[in-house]
């Protein structure tokens, strides 16, 4: 398989499938009651995107055996370009998911049943980069700068912070429909870049610079974060089938996922180079210094989590739901039309998760967590 340098995004507009399929699609995967003839519950997670640093603490929650010790075979099967998580999920060919907040609830207005059990990002991974000559150290400098998006939703964090700004997206900016790299930026045809803190930024100081012959710095360059600007929208996050969660069987294996996929990531939190080699070890292309770069920014995301690792923040959840109700793109629309209702999310299973971690000694907190010094090779090697 070849894997290339990832994107998490996914056009939020693929996911209004059916309702046809939706009502007909048989899942693919056994229920808890079924095994791999251990006596294990055979699970299946959709992944976003390809396997990468990204998804570190599930691969490691197969390669330490955590989601074994709760009787799970967990299988995780790559995504891609044409893939949307939730709606494999609620199609029934997956059990879990894992997805951006807007992203998903687009595709349960759109009729998808799921619901929300987990929330592993607690901080926005979505940057705005720019050369630091540019002097674009806030949304205001970016009224009349060309600005490159990828879309598909994976805009509305730059449109709000625009908008709070006092800039219009459609007419005081020039949008550029970017690309899954940095190429616009390097050129020179973008002035400002979207980048993720953990795969596209690491790839602008993984180049080499023609000026100096070294490697760019991140002195070269200004960012724009949006847990700054107030206006992140939740991201990464464990999905589960609502109609599924009826049955008591399906609850009770949510609540053993999650707690082994927490566990995963609070072993990455602590082995971040074991992390980095299980990672890679699992499939993905992409260097050995660019996976350890993402594990530890990852890491930033995630850690400290002071009420518990994948609890769903009320304050962060209704700041998604408002940011993907109210703020328009250039062609006028939004992510949400409406409230989501009061199946699109739950902490009943993650909170069940953490006390049976607490009961083994774990820290599902990280108070003390501190990331790691990562050096990055040209390419990411």
């Amino acid at each position: 398989m070849t894997v290339s340098i990832a994107r998490c995004a996914r056009p939020f507009a693929a996911a209004a499938m059916s309702l046809a399929l939706l009502a007909t699609a048989c899942s693919t995967t056994t229920d808890s009651a079924d095994g791999d003839g251990d006596g294990a519950a055979t699970v299946t997670l959709q992944l976003q995107w390809f396997k990468q640093g990204q998804f570190a603490g599930y691969l490691a929650a197969v390669d330490q055996g955590f989601y074994a010790d709760h009787g799970l075979n967990v299988e995780i099967i790559d995504g891609g370009t044409d893939i949307v998580p939730q709606t494999v999920l609620a199609q029934g060919q997956a059990d879990y998911a894992i997805a951006w907040v807007p992203k998903a609830l687009a595709s349960r207005e759109s009729g998808a049943g799921i619901t929300q059990v987990a929330q592993v990002f607690q901080r926005s991974g979505t940057l705005q980069v720019s050369f630091a000559d540019e002097n674009i150290t806030g949304p205001a400098e970016l009224r009349g700068k060309t600005v490159g998006n990828w879309g598909y939703g994976n805009e509305f964090e730059l449109f709000a912070g625009m908008t709070e700004a006092g800039i219009d997206p459609s007419s005081d900016v020039t949008l550029v429909q970017q690309q899954f790299d940095m190429n616009g930026l390097l050129s020179g045809d973008i002035a400002a870049a979207q980048a993720m803190s953990y795969n596209e930024y690491a790839q602008l100081l993984e180049t080499v610079d023609p000026a100096t012959g070294e490697l760019y710095t991140a002195e070269d360059f200004d960012t724009i974060d949006w847990n700054a600007e107030g206006v992140a929208m939740l991201q990464d996050a464990i999905w589960a089938n609502t109609d599924r969660l009826d049955d008591e069987a399906y609850a009770e294996q949510t609540v053993k996922f999650i707690a082994a996929s927490l566990q995963g990531w609070a072993f990455c939190r602590d082995n971040v180079e074991q992390c980095r080699d299980i990672t890679v070890a699992a499939g993905s292309t992409l260097g050995a210094s660019h996976q350890m770069w993402q594990v530890n920014e990852v890491n930033k995301l995630i850690w400290p989590s002071p009420d518990g690792v994948g609890v769903i923040d009320e304050a962060a959840w209704d700041r998604t739901v408002e940011i993907a109700k109210s703020t328009t793109n250039a062609e006028g629309s939004t992510v949400l039309t409406t409230d989501p209702n009061s199946e699109a999310y739950t902490n009943e299973y993650v909170l069940q998760a953490l006390e049976l971690l607490r009961e083994d000694g774990l820290d599902v907190t990280g108070e003390a967590y501190v990331p790691v010094e990562v050096t990055l090779e040209e390419g990411g090697k």
